[in-house]
């Protein structure tokens, strides 16, 4: 299922440009192939990282055992509270690459690989799918006792982060999601999409992953995936494992409930390509329809499909610490009201308890 790689997705940012001739030249019936997928891919963030030279000081691989022993690796900078990021399909952790640097200035930031990702080992299991890798989360963030995070995912990461969110609220303090391919329940998996998980899965059945990623890569038109930079056609074949326990599973788009979207309660932001195709632009538009209106906000990036976070990095960053600074702020000023239309001179549990709350609030 991976690859995402959508629309634009492979059409190098603007810095860089001549790097990454090798897939100029690729024309809309490329493109649209990748959209069948809806996920991210480690490709295009390779191709946004070194073409525009957004790189993070090297930071130390950790690794955190969760639940099921399974072992997630992770990167993290800076201190406060916990901003996750969430790759997408045949991404890992350094799809946030030059991410990191900036959020920590303000947050504790946290981008790790899922489970079957680079560079964990996790055993295969049956009926991989976004709610196993949201179970994940869950574990890595009691593990790491990071208390309610700031999640901010992209594709399939951002699947995964709705899915903690339904089934763990006690986890989640705002939602940033880029485009998640949502399955709602009563809907179906579009035909295209189908048929192409059945071919990757007969090239994993024969043993070839290689052929899975290419025949991905190669679904519109044969040589595509022999155009791209040999750096890049690694860095596929290195999250071949998460393609395999996806296309495997028959549970690879799990269906969400529409009820429980519209009992989501905290603060959540849909970021939107103006250049996405039909299919992401639907499902944003019916997650901007269920989710509360006073919690949700969504933000249209210019100049961007899919791979938003790759092709507009700076503007995808700038509109979710906004959103993060005016939720921060607007806790605040609840909590200076409360504290004004209280009696400041009294004591006692009342005054001890909206002084607790106003240091919590300092620090989210």
């Amino acid at each position: 299922m991976p690859v995402p790689l959508h629309d634009d997705l492979l059409a190098p940012p603007p810095i860089g440009r001549a790097r990454w001739s090798a897939i100029d030249g690729m024309d809309a019936p490329i493109r649209r192939m990748f959209t069948l997928l809806g996920c991210t891919l480690l490709t295009v963030t390779a191709m946004a990282s070194l073409a525009a030279g957004q790189k993070d000081a090297p930071t130390e691989l950790r690794k955190v055992m969760v639940a099921d022993g399974v072992e997630l690796h992770y990167i993290e900078r800076g201190q406060g509270v916990a901003v996750v990021f969430i790759h997408g399909t045949l991404g890992d952790y350094s799809a946030w690459d030059g991410q990191l640097g900036p959020f920590a200035e303000t947050y504790r930031a946290i981008a790790y690989s899922r489970r079957y990702n680079y560079p964990n080992s996790n055993e295969l299991r049956s009926q991989h799918s976004a709610v196993v890798e949201a179970e994940d989360l869950a574990g890595f963030i009691r593990k790491l006792d990071l208390g309610k995070v700031h999640l901010v995912g992209h594709s399939y990461g951002a699947y995964t982060a709705l899915f903690l969110a339904v089934k763990h609220p006690e986890l989640v303090r705002t939602l940033t999601l880029a485009e998640p391919p949502v399955v709602f329940m009563g809907d179906r998996v579009a035909d295209a999409k189908e048929r192409l998980i059945k071919r990757a899965r007969a090239a994993f059945d024969k043993g070839d992953p290689a052929d899975a990623v290419r025949t991905i890569v190669n679904s519109s038109r044969e040589g595509t995936y022999e155009k791209l930079p040999e750096v890049l056609r690694k860095r596929l074949q290195r999250n071949a494992k998460e393609l395999q326990a996806l296309v495997t599973s028959d549970n690879m788009y799990p269906a969400l409930d529409r009820a429980a979207v519209g009992k989501i309660a905290v603060p959540t932001l849909l970021l939107s390509g103006d250049k996405s195709p039909p299919s992401h632009k639907s499902i944003d538009a019916e997650l901007e329809r269920l989710l509360p209106a006073k919690k949700r906000q969504r933000v249209t990036i210019s100049d961007s499909d899919h791979g938003m976070w790759f092709q507009q990095p700076e503007a995808c960053r700038k509109a979710v610490l906004e959103f993060l600074s005016d939720r921060r702020a607007s806790q605040r000023r609840a909590l200076s009201t409360v504290e004004q239309g209280g009696d400041r001179s009294a004591a006692g549990p009342d005054r001890a308890a909206r002084t607790r709350a106003a240091a919590r609030a300092s620090k989210s």
